[in-house]
C-alpha cells in the first residue's frame, strides 16, 4: 500500500499541471482538494514517520483545506510550488541537522557507506536545495505573472526535465566516484 501511494502522489504530480490546465474550467476546486486530502490522508501513516514527514502532511492538509473551503481556482497553481517548498525544507533542513538526506537514502541501498562518500552526499543534497530554490522561486513566478500555459508547459514538461538530467548527471558522476575510489 505504502509503494502504491507514493506512486499515486507521483502520478498526481506530474498530471497536476496538465489536469489543472484541463480541468480548471470544469472541476470546482473543492474537488482538487478533496482529490489531494484523499491521497495525503492516505500516505501521512507512512510519511509521518519520516524525520519532518509530520508537518509535510499538516502543510499539505492545511492547503487542501484552504483550497476547499474558498473555492478559488487561483489557488491551484500554488500547489507546484508548496511541494518545491516543502522539499526545499526537508532537505535544507537535514543539512542543518544531519545527516543529509541524500546519505540517508544513499544508506538505504548501502548501510556502510565509505567515508568518502559522505562530502559527496552532503553536496548532492546541497545541490537539490539549490534546485528547490530555484524550481518555488520559478513556479511562484508563473503563478503571479505568467498565463497558465507557460505555468503549465514549465510545471509540467520543463521541470521533469530538468528534474531528469540531474537524476542522470549525478548518476553519472557517482559511477565516476566509485571508479575513482574502488
Amino acid at each position: 500500500m505504502r509503494k502504491l501511494t507514493s506512486l499515486l502522489l507521483v502520478i498526481v504530480g506530474l498530471a497536476f499541471p496538465f489536469v489543472v490546465y484541463f480541468g480548471m474550467d470544469k472541476v470546482a476546486p473543492p474537488v482538487f482538494a478533496m482529490v489531494l486530502g484523499s491521497i495525503w490522508l492516505i500516505r501521512a501513516p507512512w510519511l509521518i514517520r519520516e524525520p519532518g514527514g509530520w508537518w509535510m502532511v499538516v502543510v499539505s492538509l492545511a492547503y487542501c483545506a484552504i483550497l476547499g473551503f474558498s473555492g478559488e481556482s487561483a489557488l491551484l497553481r500554488w500547489y507546484p510550488t508548496l511541494i518545491s517548498l516543502l522539499l526545499l525544507s526537508a532537505f535544507g533542513l537535514s543539512l542543518v541537522y544531519g545527516p543529509p538526506l541524500v546519505e540517508r537514502i544513499a544508506r538505504v541501498r548501502e548501510p556502510d557507506l565509505p567515508p568518502q562518500a559522505i562530502p559527496y552526499t552532503r553536496r548532492v543534497t546541497q545541490v537539490w536545495v539549490g534546485f528547490f530554490i530555484f524550481n518555488a522561486a520559478m513556479s511562484a513566478g508563473l503563478t503571479l505573472w505568467g498565463p497558465l500555459s507557460w505555468w503549465t508547459i514549465y510545471n509540467g514538461l520543463l521541470v521533469h526535465f530538468i528534474i531528469g538530467t540531474l537524476l542522470v548527471g549525478e548518476f553519472l558522476m557517482r559511477q565516476r566516484m566509485r571508479r575513482r575510489f574502488a
